[in-house]
């Protein structure tokens, strides 16, 4: 074994200045990465992110990828989802089953995992606002196929402060949202203590047009504010802390993007043991899933996307991703074909085991460029995290607006840049072309509104009325309370109420977010 392949990983070959200030992969404050050997033990996670149409429809596709070496799976809900629509309801119109899979019911659940057994796949599922009652709905499932809360290991986003900073699909006020988001963790660190009850998102920060650096700083802020709303609720920093995670975006700068990640786990680590005083070194790791940049692809030539997404999942390993989604180069056109997506599966197998990336731990650990992007970055997000913490922290600067401006300035000197050519985008501002090869384009079944309007209806014709009236009822008291909701969230799809059913109980003690209100 060359030393390369040590624990270390080159580490004595490294200046001793760096010695001392990256340290050892595995070891605080995991500059290097948060395992000792990295990926020579285990690669990261291939977790394809797929949604679309039905349930059925979804689940073929989960089990193409599977069959085709895929570790992980990753759903994509449908907008009505995401906001806690029913498909008949009229604002669902028109986007059912468009952007992702559509779930409203406990029967939409059984058939999106079906043959999929629970305790032997882990599940990311990109869901928010209702975040409680999407992972209500699988532990149930998981429940019906004989596999313990205990065995059921995954993700929710959960991640409700980034939807009133860069994407939008928020329900609630902010006070009632953080309130679900503690409460998902007081559960589940006692009901289901492998699953990551957050995935703190950077990924919609950048696709909105933040920096590397804000990326970084608007992430950590916000993880800084779950961990304080999770501690003012009582719960222990150690007990809860190491099943944070996180979710970045990996853009087209490979070195940054790798620096990024780097000196986010730095930063983190630091910030939970010396800000927090967490004792469990699993609290101080920055575990993170990486997703390609969708923004990044164009429409114009896309088969240059597979270049793009290739070198943005080269800088995710380099960084010391544990899991992975690349980007099908069609997504810029539509929902990706069987055929994209494949080619986005094998992208990363071949980094994996053709590339020689996984045969040294932090392979560019070291490197003068890199360090030096690193240290660049810590100090820029630091300072951005200092100016939103003297505006009262995460929340209070999302509730001033601050940190939405500070976006949107940044997204616009980047397409300035763009228009004048001063940042060139291939195929798009320069080695452009009159001619185009067409590429085929996935089209969802424009009849999927009404088979699934029809369906819902069907399933809340075959429960008992009075049974189901009374969960939401008691969810409602619950929640003029501070009990916490979990509970009366299973009893409400145990008694077959509906997803829409559920939030609408919720909004009707809680009221909507209105931006600027």
């Amino acid at each position: 074994m060359d030393d390369a392949q040590t624990p270390g990983g080159l580490y004595e070959h490294l200046p001793s200045n760096y010695r001392e200030r990256l340290g050892r992969p595995g070891s605080y404050p995991f500059t290097r990465g948060v395992y000792p050997r990295m990926y020579l033990d285990r690669l990261w996670t291939m977790r394809q992110y797929a949604g679309f149409g039905s349930a059925e429809e979804t689940n073929a596709r989960f089990r193409y990828l599977l069959e085709r070496g895929q570790t992980g799976l990753s759903v994509a809900f449908d907008l009505p989802t995401q906001l806690g629509l029913d498909p008949d309801h009229p604002l669902a119109v028109g986007e059912v089953g468009r952007v992702g899979v559509s779930i409203a019911t406990l029967d939409d659940m059984r058939r999106l995992f079906d043959q999929i057994p629970l305790d032997r796949v882990t599940t990311s599922m990109t869901i928010n606002a209702p975040a409680m009652l999407l992972l209500a709905m699988y532990l149930l499932v998981a429940e019906e196929q004989g596999v313990g809360w205990d065995k059921v290991g995954g993700t929710i986003q959960n991640d409700i402060l980034k939807e009133y900073i860069a994407r939008g699909t928020y329900i609630f006020p902010p006070k009632p949202s953080m309130r679900l988001v503690t409460d998902i963790f007081e559960f589940a660190s006692h009901e289901v203590p492998r699953w990551n009850t957050i995935s703190i998102s950077g990924y919609h920060i950048r696709e909105a047009g933040a920096t590397a650096a804000q990326e970084i700083a608007f992430t950590l802020a916000n993880a800084k504010a779950y961990v304080r709303a999770a501690l003012e609720r009582g719960l222990e920093l150690d007990r809860f802390a190491p099943r944070l995670s996180f979710f970045f975006a990996a853009h087209n700068d490979i070195f940054e993007e790798a620096a990024k990640f780097r000196a986010a786990r730095r930063m983190w680590a630091r910030i939970m043991k010396e800000e927090f005083g967490a004792e469990n070194p699993k609290s101080w790791m920055l575990r993170f899933h990486t997703q390609t940049g969708g923004s990044t692809l164009t429409a114009q030539q896309p088969l240059n996307n597979i270049v793009r997404v290739a070198y943005q999942a080269l800088a995710a390993v380099l960084g010391g991703t544990q899991s992975l989604h690349t980007n099908a180069y069609d997504e810029a056109l539509g929902l990706p074909t069987e055929e994209s997506a494949l080619i986005a599966l094998r992208t990363q197998q071949i980094l994996a085991y053709e590339s020689g990336i996984t045969r040294a731990i932090d392979a560019a650990g070291g490197s003068f460029y890199l360090e030096h992007l690193t240290d660049a970055l810590e100090e820029e997000a630091t300072d951005i995290i200092e100016q939103i913490e003297g505006l009262g922290g995460a929340v209070r600067a999302i509730e001033a607006g601050h940190v939405q401006r500070e976006i949107e300035e940044s997204a616009w000197r980047y397409q300035r840049e763009i228009e004048e050519g001063e940042r060139v985008i291939v195929g798009l501002n320069r080695f452009t072309s009159e001619e185009e090869t067409p590429v085929p384009v996935m089209k969802v079944d424009p009849e999927v509104d009404r088979r699934r309007a029809e369906e819902v209806r069907r399933y809340r014709a075959t429960r008992v009325a009075s049974d189901t009236k009374a969960a939401l009822t008691a969810l409602r008291g619950a929640a003029r309370g501070e009990e916490n909701l979990f509970p009366y969230v299973l009893e409400a799809f145990r008694k077959k109420a509906t997803l829409g059913e559920v939030t609408g109980a919720l909004r009707e003690v809680w009221g909507e977010y209105q931006p600027g209100g």
